[in-house]
């Protein structure tokens, strides 16, 4: 290996994955932290760590000069930026390289293209993969976007284009409300990511998500298999399954072919993921984005494909070449994750950080937990809710679901609100059981009627 210290720039369980992927390596880790996060599992488990800033994430975990900084100060020669914050940030990557140090990820300029919604879709087009009925371009004028948007038919969806996690989307369900849909969701974007773009598509109202887990390394190009991701509540993914209960063999090989297609034609480098949405009606896919980092579910794909996703993100910095092929990859049961976090959802899954008083994780044959938190650990309030990532493996689906019933049966949290009972009703809902559900059947479908259903 000629990598040999990794700067774990990133926090929660995440960070602790990282760590245990780098000793795995006999790589060193030093791990940044906030002053609200000097308590954290991750800061006890690294090597070394560094104290970057107060507990903003615009102050600490937000900046990359600082993060460039931690990692040349204790002698790094590589930077893992984890999922969310900076990890698909490009200007982070240039710096990254032009400090010397090694960005487990794709290029600044991979990055750039990828996360622009707009390039992305441009890109899908040339490479023949289909994506849905919309703009190839930004919409720069108000009455071209009507216009564009009466072409297609109502209802459309404005989405930033350099957004995710449903920031900067808006549903328009006729042309009386496209002006305000449109201005709102420039505010939005621009607000949240420092580019009020826009660009429009046709809106599936009951579609289900459908996302490929590739790696590359900038010539090979090796698919992992699908994840189900239709269960949300405003474009945040609840739980994740794998393979897809929806899709034929014919459907799941058609998939992952236009998703190495699109990586190929970008000469993508390191883990990413091509996400798709899937009409059932009609059995067609349509691309809508990539996310190039590590996802929050990918244990789900390790589980069914026995593989170390995060290990091979390393190999790929390391040796620049893809440690396996696409016969290594071997497909075998399912796996469900369910991601716990310290929410209320009976109050629109509000956050509710505060200190874990008790903590049962489960465990025993076919169940893995990724988490961060630990009995006593004080969840602070200025990040993500997530708690710990309830992942079962099962010889069939069947399988899976029952060996997930038996872990959130085994879960303690006190001292927080957390989602473990939201997952056993869903595990009860027979529309779930059998596999037939879309991305709004949390909100339409379990909270009909509820007090809190517009929050979903």
């Amino acid at each position: 290996m000629t990598l040999h210290r990794v700067l774990v720039a990133n926090r929660g369980e995440i960070a602790v994955r990282i760590i245990r992927a780098c000793r795995d390596l006999g790589m060193e880790t030093v791990q940044v932290h906030s002053s609200a996060d000097e308590n954290s599992l991750p800061v006890k488990l690294a090597d070394e760590s560094v104290l970057i800033g107060p507990p903003p994430a615009s102050q600490s975990y937000l900046l990359p000069k600082v993060l460039v900084e931690a990692a040349l100060k204790t002698g790094c020669d590589a930077v893992h930026p984890g999922y969310g914050f900076l990890s698909e940030n490009a200007e982070f990557a240039e710096l990254c390289a032009q400090a010397g140090l090694r960005f487990i990820g794709p290029s600044a300029e991979v990055i750039r293209l990828m996360g622009d919604k707009s390039a992305a879709r441009r890109a899908a087009i040339e490479a023949g993969v289909p994506v849905t009925p919309g703009s190839t371009d930004p919409i720069v004028d108000r009455a071209e976007g009507l216009k564009l948007a009466r072409e297609i038919g109502f209802p459309v969806l404005i989405k930033a284009s350099a957004g995710g996690g449903g920031r900067g989307m808006r549903v328009v369900e006729s042309e009386a409300g496209f002006d305000a849909a449109l201005d709102s969701a420039t505010r939005e974007a621009e607000s949240a990511f420092g580019n009020g773009e826009v660009y429009i598509e046709k809106y599936l109202p009951r579609v289900r998500h459908i996302e490929v887990q590739i790696m590359g390394d900038g010539v090979d190009i090796v698919h992992f298999g699908e994840r189900d991701c239709s269960i949300q509540r405003r474009h945040q993914k609840l739980v994740e399954e794998s393979p897809s209960p929806a899709l034929s063999e014919k459907q799941r090989a058609d998939i992952a072919d236009a998703a190495c297609r699109l990586a190929r034609k970008v000469a993508y480098c390191g883990a990413g993921t091509m996400e798709f949405i899937l009409d059932p009606a009609s059995g067609d896919f349509y691309f809508i984005e990539m996310n190039t980092r590590i996802q929050v579910e990918h244990p789900v794909t390790e589980m069914v494909t026995n593989s170390d996703l995060v290990k091979m993100q390393l190999v790929i910095a390391d040796t620049g070449k893809l440690p396996v092929t696409q016969d290594d990859v071997v497909f075998c049961g399912h796996a469900i994750e369910c991601r716990i976090n310290a929410e209320d959802p009976e109050r629109g899954f509000m956050p509710k950080p505060g200190k874990l008083t008790d903590l049962i994780l489960p465990s025993g044959p076919g169940v893995r937990v990724d988490s961060h938190v630990y009995q006593g650990y004080d969840l602070p309030p200025y990040y993500d809710s997530l708690m710990a990532k309830v992942i079962t493996w099962g010889r069939d689906r069947e399988e899976a679901l029952a060996r997930m019933k038996r872990a959130l049966g085994e879960m303690e949290i006190t001292g927080v609100p957390s989602t473990v009972a939201f997952h056993q009703r869903l595990l009860s809902e027979p529309a779930f059981l059998e596999g037939d559900v879309h991305t709004r059947f949390v909100r339409e479908s379990m909270w009909a009627g509820h007090p809190m259903q517009g929050m979903l």
